[in-house]
């Protein structure tokens, strides 16, 4: 039960993501990518303030104990997630304003799926083989509903590939320190830190305008209260107890949920290579949760 639960939260994690490219896409047609990347973590970061006041509210209404915050871990988890994230949206930002279009980024931002692994496998951990099969089903699904025509990557396509990698370590990081702190607060925590560094990245770098960031405040209010307060939270919490690697398979459905939402908001049609795409990247899903077979006990011999 605690497992569906934790993937059931980083599914919906996926469906907010899904959902935030357009946001990003629109956003970039106002303001630059630091700029739009310093305001949708500030936004993140506001909105999880009152979020934690009620939490600990309800917990003092309960008859609960608050556990202690250990300051320095949770300054430690804040700036190595933070840095991640700012590095990684950016990236991913500098890729759509290069050319990518959403879908293609969509894709290839789902390429963590294989750098987690990997990068599991390089510090020592193991990777069952089902799992692998599973990864091996969602790449190819991702690609069946991605990629319309041939693969050629360009510049935007390798900044956005960059950016997958680094949501990789991200990923891993949040899975380091995630049981040592408090999920929400740890959310928090990043997204002021990575606001912190954007706000430096975009003084040096970017020309802002009050035009500009009038026309991009929808998109940042959406996807900084959706994408980043709500969905990223969701995934520190959704992650605690998860193998890492199970998490970036379920955390992946984030393009084929920017597909459902593009056959339901911007009346789009699914045609059979994409319906086997999202096919097989939800059979991926379901072989990944399944448990791993238990070895009989062989009888002792007296």
């Amino acid at each position: 039960m605690f497992e569906l639960r934790q993937s059931l939260l980083l599914f919906i994690t996926a469906t907010i993501w899904g959902s935030g490219f357009i946001g990003q896409s629109i956003g970039m047609d106002h303001v630059d990518p630091f700029t739009f990347t310093f305001f949708r973590t500030l936004i993140g970061g506001i909105v999880l303030i009152p979020v934690i006041y009620t939490l600990d509210k309800f917990k003092q209404r309960g008859g609960r104990k608050i556990a202690k915050t250990n300051r320095k871990s949770l300054l430690i988890a804040s700036f190595a997630c933070g840095t991640c994230l700012i590095v990684a949206e950016s990236l991913q930002q500098f890729g759509l304003k290069f050319g990518t279009d959403a879908g293609k980024a969509g894709f290839i931002t789902s390429m963590y799926i294989i750098f987690v692994p990997l990068l599991s496998v390089f510090l020592g951990k193991k990777v069952r083989f089902i799992i692998l099969i599973a990864l091996i089903l969602s790449l190819i699904g991702l690609y069946l509903l991605c990629i319309k025509g041939e693969l050629h990557f360009e510049i935007g396509d390798l900044t956005v590939l960059a950016c997958s990698f680094v949501f990789a370590i991200h990923i891993l990081v949040i899975a380091y320190f995630v049981n040592e702190v408090d999920g929400v607060k740890l959310s928090c925590g990043q997204f002021f830190a990575a606001s912190f560094l954007g706000l430096i990245l975009m003084l040096i770098f970017d020309d802002l305008t009050l035009e500009g960031l009038i026309g991009a405040a929808p998109a940042l209010l959406y996807v900084g209260i959706l994408s980043n307060g709500v969905a990223y939270t969701l995934q520190i919490v959704g992650q605690r107890g998860m193998n890492p690697t199970v998490a970036t398979i379920i955390l992946s459905l984030e393009s084929v949920m920017a597909v459902v939402f593009g056959v339901l908001i911007l009346d789009e049609s699914l045609n059979t290579r994409e319906i086997i795409g999202c096919a097989l990247m939800f059979i991926a899903v379901i072989i990944a949760q399944l448990p791993p077979l238990k070895r009989k006990k062989e009888p002792l011999l007296n």
